[in-house]
């Protein structure tokens, strides 16, 4: 496709069409690496369907941000350029755009969260070599965001919004061209399921906004993290408004308020929208890495893990889920390992009375594990003027159907106990 054949793009508030998403993949077929799109031979096995995943953990900057960063920046004039860029992200689009101010020799400054991986941080940094300054402010995206707008209003720099940008929706919306290139390549026709995951809305947005037009027969579902189901809220309100409260480990997906422009796109369109519990998104995290061989974030893995429980699919069908990045941590997996088994009903955590007198923590061992339990925590402090004292115990069972007989076992056990169940303050500690 010729570009001086595509019509002017949409202003940047407004919502993107399927017209400027199949501009921007001509603009980007020389700058993005067309990534994969790989069978995946476990969820394809588990659903008796044809499930393919679209790798862009194996994009340039390892996630799908490069595409709306690169095709935002790629638009401006010599003046907007000379002026400079900002943006604010999570880690992921600051990488894209480190990407594209080195590549187009823009100045860019990035404000990110203290919450981003150090590992997103440094790749920032390789990757915008000496033409972008990485600024770490706030707690939240949200607050880096604000740091970076008024950072734009005072010096004049351009804001390359991670999402809420028609230029950035349509950039982001470009993995959709690609697959069904893909599949036509393939001898294939459209899939009949597209499984995107869902933080501040410009995928979901940029995807819908070509499918709905060019392949309307098309399921789409967008896929939140359970502790930050912003869009949900957003269309359940009418409006993108602010969570209360956000759980930030699925940091790349974890936005406490959708964009205006992602927002239009997705109330304008129909889509399912599911959320799935971070607990199963690190049981998918691990799955992908030991089976697949796929090293996926936490965000990178909502789409498929939703596929267990969320997405209905039928046997026989085709099925398409991006893998939207592979920017992960590996300090992290201690924490993912330990969510997982305690999503799987596998470990568990007890505050124990023991009497204090010699011998009480053998007869417990004996009396209440099972011949497969193994107790992973034991924190406890001998007082001498005490009767009793209290121990902090974790237990890791086989599988959740092993739990009745645990605790079955601790109440005809003489110690007393209690179970700390997810509500409690002190399970933040532990997780």
């Amino acid at each position: 496709m010729s570009l001086d054949a595509v019509p002017a793009p949409a202003p940047p508030d407004a919502p993107p069409r399927a017209a400027d998403v199949e501009a921007a993949a001509e603009r980007l077929s020389r700058v993005v690496t067309r990534t994969p799109l790989a069978t995946s031979a476990r969820w394809s096995a588990a659903l008796g369907a044809h499930v393919r995943v679209k790798r862009e953990d194996l994009q340039v900057v390892r996630s799908y941000k490069l595409r709306g960063a690169y095709n935002l920046v790629s638009q401006l004039t010599d003046e907007q350029r000379g002026r400079g860029v900002v943006t604010a992200s999570a880690g992921n689009h600051a990488q894209g755009l480190a990407y594209a101010c080195a590549a187009l020799r823009v100045r860019g400054r990035i404000y990110v969260p203290r919450t981003t991986p150090r590992q997103k941080r440094d790749r920032i940094a390789a990757l915008g070599q000496e033409f972008v300054e990485t600024i770490v402010l706030g707690d939240t995206y949200d607050d880096s965001a604000a740091a970076a707008l008024e950072d734009a209003e005072r010096t004049g720099a351009t804001m390359v919004p991670a999402f809420d940008d028609a230029r950035t929706v349509a950039g982001q919306g470009t993995v959709a061209v690609e697959v069904f290139e893909q599949l036509e390549q393939l001898g294939e026709g459209p899939p009949d399921v597209v499984v995107v995951p869902v933080g501040g809305g410009g995928l979901l947005a940029g995807v819908l906004a070509w499918v709905r037009e060019r392949h309307p027969q098309v399921r789409v579902v967008g896929v939140e993290p359970a502790g930050a189901p912003s869009m949900a809220a957003a269309l359940a309100a009418g409006r993108p408004v602010r969570l209360e409260h956000l759980d930030t480990f699925v940091d790349g997906a974890s936005v406490r308020r959708v964009g205006d422009v992602p927002h239009a796109v997705v109330a304008g369109h129909e889509v399912e929208l599911v959320a799935v519990p971070e607990g199963a998104i690190c049981v998918e995290m691990l799955a992908m890495y030991q089976t697949d061989g796929i090293i996926a974030e936490p965000a990178g893995a909502l789409a498929t893990a939703a596929l267990a429980e969320a997405v209905r699919v039928e046997p026989g069908q085709s099925v398409v889920c991006v893998v939207s990045g592979g920017n992960n941590d590996i300090s992290r997996y201690a924490e993912i390992i330990e969510r997982a088994l305690v999503h799987e009903g596998r470990k568990h955590y007890f505050l124990v009375e023991f009497p204090q007198e010699p011998g009480a923590l053998r007869r417990f061992l004996d009396e209440v594990l099972g011949p497969d339990d193994d107790v992973t925590l034991f924190e406890y402090v001998k007082r001498n003027n005490r009767e009793f004292g209290p121990a902090l115990v974790g237990i890791e069972i086989p599988g959740k159907d092993d739990l009745p007989g645990l605790l079955a076992r601790m109440e005809a056990a003489p110690p007393s106990f209690e179970r700390i169940s997810a509500t409690d303050p002190l399970y933040r500690y532990l997780l």
